[in-house]
């Protein structure tokens, strides 16, 4: 008995469902509640409404121009779809999980606003190059917002290079003191780092600006439409090629948050170095309070949190990366509704990488650094050493291999003595190397050492000025000075 009333139930609650009226002409139901649920999608992609609304105008604009809607229809669903979007921005729209998407949201309203004529936008389209192209629009939008960002982070970087252009700090391998380098040439390292960034962006927005609008569900359309005159008016270089290839194709999403997720690879890197310089043994640097917090337990503490943050942010991204290739992977030609599961990787991944941007800019302009602690520390643990060997082959004609051999050997004895380099005295050098003279002393200095690195690409002030100007013009569109 208990069964059939259960039964009953389920035809009752069945029987008060209704169908989606946008789709579900051949449905008697409507969709189970957890279908409902694990179908709709108005949660997340509604931040595609700007995209969706622009691409209907120009779907509109076009249909109108070949004759299949009537001016009049135009003119209706141009001003309904102004009507919409005002509404969205305002916050007075409401979304409907019960109409799935950001699409049928937009023509459901568009249809109250307008009437029967909102119903004709769809002629020539599917939700899925509609979607297909709502998404295009939207990581070219983001590529642009994020490349401006980073171009403002290289003009922190390159103006506390040029600060610090002189600055010498210690270099280091294996986080072990090398050899001294210069402050503003740390920096601009980072700088040309960005430069690459910004260049895998700037490759993924010239091959996503195709416009797959046209090739409807994923065979094209038999309507005399003209795919051209939307891509033009959306900004595109041309229609893509290939209809099937239009709605499946999410290379350029792939491509994005790849570009993203080295992008924030630089970023931790770069966090990981304030959070080290931040530190009591380092003390190279410091962040004001507008970029650190405190401990609820230990007063004095201050901590680098924006700059851990940002380095946790490349774990979502990278994370996106892997969950959106693993959804791909399998997927035949063409739509798959596996494919509604792009779009929460790759806006995460976006909101992640503007926020650590827009942080790690914070920070640039925000640091000070400590010339003097830096210096202290680059001229101890024999940071000269280098330049010690390639004096013995310079100026006494030592083979670099024996050089080396000899300059271990004086090290070896300052270190048991505990002085630096430049305190041993001739007599104890000359014991190791007869040919070595009084002119050693002048680079056995941190300043010697880093003056005399004027190759292409080094360490040298003079040098770090010439980058600074070279990356204003390259990267900032200027020729010289801030």
């Amino acid at each position: 008995m208990a069964r059939k009333n259960t039964t009953a139930r389920a035809a009752k609650s069945g029987s008060n469902r209704r169908s989606n009226t946008m789709w579900g002409g051949r449905y008697k139901l409507g969709p189970a509640e957890i279908m409902e649920k694990i179908n709709a999608s108005i949660g997340f992609d509604r931040r595609l409404y700007a995209q969706d609304i622009a691409g209907s105008v120009a779907h509109c604009d076009m249909l109108v121009a070949q004759g299949i809607l009537t001016a009049k229809d135009g003119r209706d669903i141009k001003r309904g779809l102004a009507q919409v979007k005002a509404e969205i921005e305002s916050g007075k729209f409401k979304f409907s999980t019960k109409l799935e998407d950001i699409h049928f949201n937009v023509e459901q309203r568009l249809t109250d606003i307008i009437g029967p004529a909102g119903g004709r936008l769809h002629t020539a389209r599917s939700r899925n190059d509609q979607i297909a192209l709502d998404v295009r629009l939207w990581v070219r939008d983001t590529i642009d917002k994020v490349e401006a960002m980073l171009q403002d982070l290289q003009a922190a970087l390159i103006d506390r290079a040029d600060e610090y252009s002189s600055t010498i700090m210690p270099g280091f391998t294996h986080l072990q003191t090398a050899q001294p380098i210069t402050f503003g040439h740390h920096l601009m390292a980072y700088v040309e780092m960005f430069g690459r960034d910004r260049s895998r962006f700037a490759d993924c927005r010239a091959r996503l600006n195709e416009s797959p609008l046209g090739a409807a569900a994923l065979a094209g359309s038999p309507h005399p439409i003209d795919p051209r005159k939307t891509a033009k008016a959306l900004g595109f270089d041309r229609p893509m090629a290939n209809s099937l290839d239009a709605v499946s194709d999410r290379d350029y999403v792939i491509e994005f948050i790849s570009a993203a997720s080295t992008t924030a690879v630089h970023l931790s890197r770069l966090s990981e170095e304030i959070v080290i310089w931040c530190s009591a043994p380092f003390r190279f640097i410091a962040l004001s309070d507008a970029f650190t917090t405190g401990s609820s337990i230990m007063p004095q503490k201050r901590n680098p949190d924006a700059a851990e943050l940002t380095r946790a942010k490349v774990g979502r991204i990278v994370g996106a990366f892997v969950a959106l290739c693993t959804i791909l992977k399998g997927l035949p030609l063409t739509y798959g509704k596996d494919m509604q599961e792009d779009k929460e990787p790759l806006f995460d991944a976006a909101d992640s990488l503007e926020l650590g941007i827009a942080a790690m800019t914070g920070m640039i302009r925000d640091l000070k650094a400590s010339p003097e602690r830096m210096r202290a520390v680059a001229s101890a643990d024999y940071s000269v050493a280098t330049d010690l060997a390639d004096w013995l082959v310079r100026k006494v004609g030592l083979p670099f291999r024996q050089a080396h051999h000899v300059t271990g050997r004086l090290v070896g004895i300052a270190a048991d003595k505990g002085i630096d380099l430049d305190k041993l005295s001739l007599e104890e050098m000359q014991a190791v190397e007869p040919k070595i003279d009084r002119s050693v002393y002048r680079v056995l200095t941190v300043e010697a050492s880093v003056n005399a690195r004027k190759s292409l690409g080094g360490t040298a002030p003079a040098n770090v000025e010439r980058a600074v100007a070279e990356a204003r013009r390259r990267f900032l569109g200027k020729a010289g000075g801030r």
